[in-house]
């Protein structure tokens, strides 16, 4: 059997926002394997287990950059301490600027776009300067570079802190801004159903399965209602199949919105600022605890 520390209990309620006796006892039963823990949670507790799931852990923002003719693009997440940097003018210049380096060099990862040349110096060097400048350490996280099918549609939401770049065939100006707009505010997790990973459905198939359980469904449902909640989940984070938010009769889905328009989407990219990093929480009160017994010894 694991021992179940105080670390794993609140890294556990900071993901699920549980009771903190539930997430340990979640985690005795998951003998410490966390995710199978979150899920345990998830049977018991429902979507309440999954509302620290977008939490933003993490500052900065996101930067695009978009040729005149719309055919090259890119999009960059850039992260920094406080929300403070995030709106100063240098940084705000490091990112649009390393955004045009992504579109016009295409560099393969992080560590080439930082030695391309910037300024006086390289993308690392002005990261640098600025750090030393500011006195908060900043740094480049992740981007897409795309090279367009059709045209390149952007949207910048919550002062650049959700960020969509999108490749629409056919269609107008304003079918693609819509569209950006739809998925900043919807946040799929995949153009169709072919782009969720099969790690995701298994988990939603097996919480189904568990679910349906302890509500004493008879076997031989389990199955079909695992399909069922399958199903419904992708129609949620899949593009196409969710229902576009300013559909007038509420009904219309993105696909069909499309169909419509003659239209269709070769991509998108969606970033959410700090998506997936936890941000340190100082425990004021442990830490001045901590301090006291320091100095006792």
């Amino acid at each position: 059997m694991a021992a179940i520390t105080a670390s794993m209990v609140a890294e556990l309620r900071a993901k699920t926002d549980a009771p903190m006796m539930e997430c340990k006892k979640a985690l005795t039963e998951a003998d410490g394997d966390l995710g199978k823990a979150e899920e345990i949670l998830r049977v018991k507790l429902g979507n309440k287990a999954t509302k620290a799931a977008a939490r933003i852990a993490a500052e900065g923002i996101v930067g695009i950059s978009i040729s005149t003719d719309g055919k090259l693009g890119s999009i960059i997440e850039v992260n920094c301490e406080t929300d403070f940097v995030a709106k100063n003018d240098d940084f705000l210049a490091l990112v649009n600027g390393s955004a045009e380096l992504v579109a016009g060099k295409n560099p393969a990862d992080v560590a080439a776009l930082s030695a391309l040349p910037m300024g006086e110096g390289t993308v690392e060097s002005t990261r640098s300067a600025l750090v030393g400048k500011i006195g908060e350490n900043m740094s480049i996280r992740r981007f897409v570079r795309v090279e367009a099918k059709g045209k390149l549609a952007s949207y910048i939401h919550g002062g650049a802190k959700i960020g969509v770049l999108l490749d629409l065939v056919g269609g107008d100006e304003q079918l693609g801004k819509d569209i950006a707009m739809h998925i900043a505010a919807s946040k799929p997790k995949a153009l169709d159903a072919s782009g969720v990973s099969s790690e995701l459905l298994d988990a939603e198939r097996r919480i189904a399965i568990e679910k349906a359980r302890a509500d004493n469904k008879p076997e031989a449902m389990l199955e079909k209602i695992a399909e069922g909640t399958v199903q419904k989940y992708l129609k949620e984070v899949t593009l196409l199949a969710q229902v576009f938010v300013k559909a007038e009769d509420g009904k219309q889905t993105i696909e069909q919105l499309l169909k419509a328009k003659g239209a269709s989407i070769a991509g998108f990219t969606l970033y959410i600022v700090g998506e997936g990093i936890e941000k340190k929480v100082n425990d004021f009160a442990a830490e001045v605890a901590a301090q006291a017994a320091a100095a006792q010894k």
